[in-house]
Formats: structure tokens, C-alpha cells, sequence
């Protein structure tokens, strides 16, 4: 495998609110033990794909980013099936003892753990472990600090999937978040879905 993983699936939203569905039919396809790893410079719509996972997975609380916190556990009321979500902002971990003092291990008994900054830090916590790449275009408006949106309204994202641990099929997740576009706006043109996706391909 390489350093990179294995390359899934390449799509381009049109909004924030179009990189939130992405994040809520993504979370159709997690379970409790999952390691998500978002990447990309600030800005480029981490929390704002988080957000729509922790929607997906009807957690209680509003997703924000934990900058400030390092790492927050949304649950979900008892009636409501599936995994919580633990959501980390590693960006000042330097791994090793930093990531151990969370207990991210025992939280993935109950949780999807998606990580912001996690590359070369929390691979090793599951052997089922998803990396999104997310970036926006040059010319597009710096993020809005201070509140709990990091991508513009209008702001286009291009989200890059790959598996680093464990086999991992994505199929049918462009068809349920174009599903989930349609209902929310019927008017709405496709997202672009991309070049590659191997369904179940292994590390």
C-alpha cells in the first residue's frame, strides 16, 4: 500500500450545505471502530463535512470544531441504533503520549472517530481506517473564524476518499448523497463524481 492509500472515490460539492450531505450519506457506511481522517488546509470544509456525519448518525449535539476542546463526544439518545461520534482536532497533537491521553481506543468500542489533521498520528488506532482529502478552489473566500461553519456557504470542495486500513466499499454513497441533494433541493445540478472508485478495495 501506499503512504497515500488507497485511492475510493473523487467528488466535487457545489455548497457547504452540499459537502454536509456528502458528510450525512458517508455516515450511512460507518460503524462503531471507524477511523475517518479529514485533511486539508483551513478553510476547505473538515467541519463542515463533519457536521453533515454527525447528522447522519443523529447525534444530540450540534458538530463544531473542537479546536479549542481537542476532542468532543456527541452521543445519541439510547432509541436511536448505530455509533456515536467522537470528533478530534489533532492539529496540535504530536502523536504518541498527545493521541494515548484521549482514550480514542476506548472510544471506538461505541464511536466513529473522525480526526481533522490526523495524518501520521491516529492510523493506528483501527483497522478500519478511511482518510478524506478536502480542499477548495485558490480564489475562494477565506473561512469565516469563529463560528462553527469553516466553509463558505458558496464554496465548492473537492473530497478525495482513501482507504489506509481495511477493506472499504464505498458504492452507492454518490447515489444516496445525490438523493439526499435531490430531497433537499430538487433544483440542484449533480455534484461531480469522479474519476476512481474501487469498491471493497483492500490495503
Amino acid at each position: 500500500m501506499s503512504r497515500e492509500g488507497n485511492l475510493l472515490l473523487e467528488v466535487e460539492t457545489k455548497s457547504a450545505d452540499d459537502t454536509r450531505l456528502l458528510g450525512q450519506a458517508l455516515a450511512l457506511f460507518l460503524q462503531a471502530g471507524d477511523v475517518v481522517i479529514l485533511e486539508g488546509e483551513l478553510g476547505a470544509g473538515k467541519t463542515t463535512l463533519t457536521q453533515g456525519i454527525g447528522a447522519g448518525l443523529r447525534v444530540n449535539q450540534r458538530v463544531t470544531s473542537p479546536t479549542f476542546i481537542i476532542a468532543r463526544n456527541h452521543t445519541k439518545s439510547s432509541d436511536v441504533p448505530g455509533p456515536n461520534l467522537v470528533h478530534v482536532d489533532a492539529y496540535r497533537l504530536t502523536g504518541g503520549d498527545d493521541v494515548e491521553t484521549l482514550d480514542l481506543e476506548s472510544a471506538l468500542e461505541t464511536a466513529v472517530v473522525v480526526v481533522e489533521w490526523g495524518t501520521g498520528k491516529v492510523e493506528g488506532l483501527s483497522s478500519h481506517c478511511l482518510k478524506l482529502s478536502l480542499s477548495r478552489p485558490e480564489n475562494a473566500a477565506a473561512p469565516i473564524t469563529g463560528t462553527i461553519v469553516d466553509l463558505p456557504e458558496d464554496t465548492t470542495c473537492r473530497v478525495v476518499f482513501r482507504s489506509l486500513e481495511g477493506a472499504w466499499d464505498l458504492s452507492g454513497l454518490v447515489q444516496k448523497w445525490q438523493a439526499l441533494r435531490a430531497r433537499e433541493n430538487p433544483s440542484a445540478e449533480p455534484g461531480v463524481a469522479a474519476e476512481t472508485c474501487q469498491p471493497g478495495a483492500d490495503s
